[in-house]
């Protein structure tokens, strides 16, 4: 079921990643994950850029165009698709220097439910202001980092020592994923690519 382990990776994680480990609902099934999960954080900012306003220190606040809050959002919507491929397949391709020998589908399952807690916290764009969006982006990585420790040992079959490591070196991979991301739309911006602000 589509988004079936949505609630028991907040209510229960240990046991979900079990049960997610027990039924390893195919390619398919993530992929539905990760696509719908995905919407949320370009969905809410393009709400929040053009119709709230990013209200940064005491100024007027900021207000995008549509069209270029469109495009950003779509941009933003991809490089999250494919960053949780990428950090798919690093977790798949890492795994047997730790001993484990997990397939694919399993590498998927665990960046789509891991990324979901970031993904959601984008709510936060609703109420766009600075301090407001680090804390929530704060508690939203916390989380994710949170479901990773915990499911590595779990999905990957690997002891929890080994299984910290791995999940450490998985989380180094995904802030570099995040700064190439982050230098990719630095480097759009510079060939004309960048935000248009309405007045």
């Amino acid at each position: 079921m589509i988004l079936g382990h949505l609630f028991g990776i907040y209510a229960h994680p240990k046991q979900e990643w079990r049960t997610i480990d027990k039924e390893h609902e195919g390619v398919t099934k993530s992929l539905s994950h990760i696509l719908i999960i995905a919407f949320l954080p370009p969905l809410f900012a393009f709400i929040s850029s053009v119709f709230i306003g990013w209200k940064i220190g005491v100024g007027q606040p900021i207000y995008l165009t549509q069209t270029s809050a469109l495009s950003m959002s779509i941009a933003m919507y991809f490089a999250l698709v494919v960053g949780v491929f990428a950090l798919a397949y690093l977790s798949y391709w890492m795994s047997h220097t730790f001993g484990s020998t997990p397939t694919y589908t399993q590498a998927l399952e665990l960046a789509a439910y891991t990324a979901t807690p970031l993904f959601m916290i984008s709510i936060a764009a609703l109420y766009p202001h600075i301090w407001f969006l680090m804390i929530a982006g704060l508690l939203g990585i916390a989380y994710s980092v949170y479901l990773l420790y915990t499911g590595v040992p779990i999905l990957m079959h690997i002891p929890e020592e080994r299984g910290f490591i791995y999940s450490s070196s998985i989380v180094t991979c995904g802030l570099v994923l995040l700064v190439s991301i982050l230098a990719g739309s630095v480097i759009l911006w510079e060939y004309g690519l960048g935000p248009q602000f309405s007045h």
